[in-house]
This record gives C-alpha cells, sequence and structure tokens, in this order.
C-alpha cells in the first residue's frame, strides 16, 4: 500500500460523518480503507435515523470495506491473546496489520499494540 492510504477504527468513521471539519482535512485525498466490522457496527446502531442512515450508507460507498481471512482470523487472535482487547477492535486491528496500512483511532487502548502503526487522533 502507498503512503496515500489509511485505514480507520470506527471512531474515527463517526467522527468523520459528524462532520469533523480538522479531521475531512486530514483525510483529504487518502485511499480510506475500513473493516467489516465498523461497516457493522456502524449501520447496526439501533437508534439510528433514516437521515443518518443515509449518510452512513453514502460513506460507505466511498471507501474500501475488508473483510475477514484466515490470515486475518490468526492477526486477531494473536492480538486478543497477548492483549486484553474486544474482539471487534482485535479484528479491525488484525486487519489494518494484515493491510500494512497505519490505523486511524481515537481508542487510546489500542496505542498498547506494539504490532500497529497507531495515528492516534484527539477530538
Amino acid at each position: 500500500m502507498n503512503g496515500n492510504s489509511i485505514f480507520l477504527g470506527t471512531n474515527i468513521v463517526l467522527y468523520l460523518i459528524s462532520g469533523d471539519r480538522t479531521l475531512a482535512n486530514l483525510l483529504d485525498n487518502k485511499t480510506i480503507y475500513i473493516s467489516f466490522i465498523s461497516e457493522l457496527e456502524l449501520l447496526g446502531y439501533k437508534e439510528i435515523s433514516p437521515e443518518e442512515l443515509k449518510v452512513i450508507e453514502d460513506f460507505l460507498t466511498t471507501v474500501s470495506i475488508i473483510d475477514i481471512n484466515s490470515e486475518i482470523k490468526r492477526i486477531t487472535t494473536g492480538l486478543k491473546r497477548n492483549y486484553k482487547i474486544k474482539l471487534p477492535d482485535a479484528i479491525i486491528a488484525a486487519t489494518s496489520h494484515y493491510m500494512n496500512l497505519p490505523l486511524m483511532t481515537s481508542d487510546k487502548a489500542m496505542t498498547k499494540l506494539l504490532e500497529l502503526n497507531i495515528l492516534q487522533y484527539e477530538k
């Protein structure tokens, strides 16, 4: 992957679709990847309005969504064994690692994952 590509955690996507201009400027002209986990989290929110759903669906058409495969599963189980993180976070982190892309997140717990290139975003 080139230096113009980035992998986003779900929290970053939420900030972006909520109108965070600083974040939008940082990501301008970047090729964006997300995990299928983020897609499910975004679309599965119980209290989502029809307008919010439309914004999410439109966003999802502009990014590449990466599904799980056997290598991502292997990396995920290693991260779960080595760190106390939730399974969805482990899958997102493993996918970023598999894709060899920096993971942008605001989740401070992810900074302990030494195997990853973490770009910590503070709102």
